[in-house]
């Protein structure tokens, strides 16, 4: 019998502020929804997919303070699918609802703005440049017809 894989990897925008609380043990759970976008031109509204995700510990202390609305990110994780007992649903019996949720349990993130996009936050960790990006461009020589870029177009090889 093959060996079970389960890993998911998505890229989207955030839908709205990360929301941290702390279980009973002290650690650490962010939950945040993301919307994906199909990879298609003729894209409708009505394909985007809306995926609710979960950090855990350090990871989600990370989310809370560096994701918010419209980020963003990358996320790498594994498919989770629970059951619970909705207690504010009632069946004809008089007992909860049962209901399922499908998420995604993240143990990586990947801002994928920079600085210059989100605005700057002073308070990010020295070194961070929103996800490998530059923070500004390169500043043009000023004069001269032979400054760098103008005949860039004719060496570029694609």
């Amino acid at each position: 019998m093959a060996a079970s894989f389960n890993k998911v990897i998505l890229v989207g925008n955030l839908t709205r502020d990360p929301e941290i609380r702390y279980v009973g043990s002290g650690s650490a759970v962010t939950k945040f929804r993301i919307a994906v976008n199909p990879n298609k031109r003729d894209a409708k509204p009505e394909d985007t997919m809306y995926v609710d995700i979960v950090a855990w510990e350090r990871l989600a202390e990370t989310c809370n303070t560096y994701l918010k609305k419209g980020s963003p990110v990358l996320v790498e994780g594994r498919l989770s699918i629970r059951s619970y007992d909705d207690a504010k649903l009632r069946d004809e019996s008089g007992q909860p609802v049962r209901r399922q949720a499908t998420e995604v349990v993240i143990s990586g993130m990947q801002m994928l703005s920079s600085r210059r996009d989100d605005g700057g936050d002073p308070g990010e960790p020295s070194g961070y440049n929103g996800g490998g990006r530059s923070r500004a461009p390169a500043a043009a020589p000023s004069g001269g017809g032979d400054a760098l870029g103008d005949d860039l177009e004719d060496e570029i090889p694609f």
